[in-house]
């Protein structure tokens, strides 16, 4: 903004017309106290001062803005009509006036003048503003540096109370600050500490470096008072400022025993493997030599069993046809004998499950169909009713998994309630995962075959003992049986990868749920 400042308007006017003619925006002043007060109030870039005033003329408003901070970039021109002589002119410019202009005035000239000003004043105002700009952030940097070097100066105290190794890297990659602990592996303070000769470190810490990322590695280092070379857990972290790795801080932390402790594990666990396999080789061993035991003790005891029976026969037919209570005893002689029998069977069934047999897609809705005609003679004696829905090809053992559902349908059709003929119902779903209650899903991987029949029943509190050898809930007398075929069932579906669970109420009959992956997965074995 440009002041003007004269005692009559008549000269004013024309001065401000010619300035705002050039875009200038123009204040005015009638009086020297007017414009003191208004320089206070507001900052001018030119003044033009008229030198004839009344009580305060334009020499003595120049000493008084000379004393004004906020008017010490201000130009002033002064504008004379009858004081033109010299000592007039070298007052002005004693006074602080930059230029002395006698009227009449060029109005081009004086508007080149105060153009030529204006601008020298906008340059000096820039150049303040970045000087202070400047200074402001000096100081910003040197509070910075300050903190900055407050905060190495507490790094420094923390890394050398560390039990352990530790030292900061500068970004070009020289040691700037080790602690004490360093000394015990490094000849000084500049130099890395002494690694094996198949631990290149330096190589290692110079990619660190480069990459500009943490690094962690195991490293030896060789003890200077002992020479002898301890594990070390070497790690580096970048420290950044501003995106800018500023420094790097590292420690060596002394992991040597736990070192040894891991190499003896590993040897022990080593040495276990071995002896592990060696057992499994003696077991496995042991277990065939018991296979073929079984067989030939359950060969030999079968053998005897079988002439006990057709001696008792002979007995019976020949001997004691009038004797109705020898009959009664030879009779129960040759049911207990009959039981042997087929406990001897059931348990010779149940060893052979270990051996290793082969899985095949099996359509067990034929396999039910076939196994069923073995069943046919009992179904017509007792009006059983069997349905079979459609079941799903599945991965299977198919003799193991025909003795699965043989004992269950063999069960549904002995434990069936008087006067009450059977109904069994053979059903099965995809389910998605293997859970006895796993939710239906039409693309699962599994399947669930659900066998209900509406016989006695038994009270699931005894749930987890029918799967459990020889183990029955009911007395000999009333129902034949060994207490086996559950638990032939049970490992059968164990061998199968899968799941066995049953349901009932006593009187209400019995349902069983069968879980199988419809493709079985070989198991693994360690090496």
């Amino acid at each position: 903004m440009i002041l003007i400042v004269d005692d009559r308007p008549e000269n004013i006017l024309p001065l401000k017309k010619i300035l705002e003619l050039h875009d200038f925006a123009v204040d005015t002043a009638e009086s020297g106290e007017e414009a003191l007060k208004k320089i206070l109030k507001s900052a001018y870039s030119v003044i033009i001062l008229d030198v004839q005033m009344p009580e305060m003329d334009g020499f003595e408003v120049a000493n008084a803005i000379s004393g004004f901070s906020k008017a010490r970039d201000t130009s002033i021109i002064f504008l004379s009509a009858v004081n033109t002589e010299k000592k007039f002119i070298t007052r002005g410019y004693t006074t602080g006036g930059i230029d002395y202009l006698t009227k009449p005035v060029d109005p081009d000239i004086l508007a080149l003048k105060v153009k030529t000003l204006h601008r020298l004043y906008m340059q000096q105002q820039e150049l303040r503003s970045a000087q202070e700009s400047l200074r402001r952030e000096i100081d910003i940097r040197r509070q910075a540096q300050e903190q900055l070097a407050g905060q190495v100066q507490e790094l420094q105290v923390i890394l050398a109370s560390l039990p352990e190794m530790a030292f900061t890297v500068t970004p070009d990659g020289r040691l700037e600050y080790v602690n004490e602990h360093w000394f015990r592996y490094a000849v000084d303070s500049t130099h890395l500490p002494v690694t094996h000769g198949d631990d290149n470190l330096r190589t290692d810490l110079d990619k660190a470096l480069a990459c500009g990322t943490e690094f962690t590695r195991e490293v030896r280092l060789r003890d200077l008072s002992t020479g002898e070379y301890r594990y070390h857990l070497l790690r580096l972290l970048p420290i950044r400022q501003q995106q800018l790795v500023s420094r790097w801080i590292g420690t060596f932390t002394d992991i040597h025993p736990q070192k040894q402790a891991a190499e003896l594990l590993e040897q022990e666990v080593a040495l276990r493997t071995r002896e592990l396999r060696l057992n499994n080789a003696e077991l496995e061993r042991t277990n065939h030599e018991l296979q073929q035991f079984t067989w030939v003790v359950s060969h030999d005891l079968k053998e005897p069993l079988r002439k006990i029976q057709i001696l008792n026969d002979h007995i019976r037919e020949k001997f004691l046809k009038d004797n109705n209570e020898a009959v009664s005893y030879l009779e129960r002689a040759i049911r207990s004998s009959a039981r042997m029998a087929r406990l001897i069977d059931d348990l010779l069934a149940y060893s052979q499950l270990s051996a290793p047999e082969v899985f095949k897609r099996t359509d067990l809705n034929a396999l039910l169909a076939e196994l069923l005609l073995d069943f046919d003679e009992r179904i017509r004696q007792l009006g059983a009713v069997v349905t079979v829905d459609h079941i799903p090809a599945l991965d299977t053992i198919p003799g193991r998994i025909r003795q699965v559902f043989q004992n269950l349908i063999s069960n549904a059709l002995k434990f069936v309630r008087p006067n009450v003929p059977p109904v069994i119902r053979i059903s099965a779903e995809r389910i998605a995962t293997k859970a006895i209650d796993g939710e239906p899903d039409a693309n699962g991987s599994f399947c669930r075959i659900t066998v209900r029949d509406n016989g006695i029943g038994f009270d699931e509190k005894f749930l987890d003992r029918i799967f459990i050898l020889f183990q029955r809930l009911h007395s000999q007398t009333s129902y034949e049986g060994t207490g086996i075929g559950l638990a032939i069932a049970k490992k059968n579906m164990d061998k199968h990868q899968g799941l066995i669970s049953a349901q009932s109420r006593p009187g209400e009959g019995a349902t069983f749920l069968l879980v199988l992956p419809l493709t079985q997965t070989p198991p693994t074995h360690p090496n």
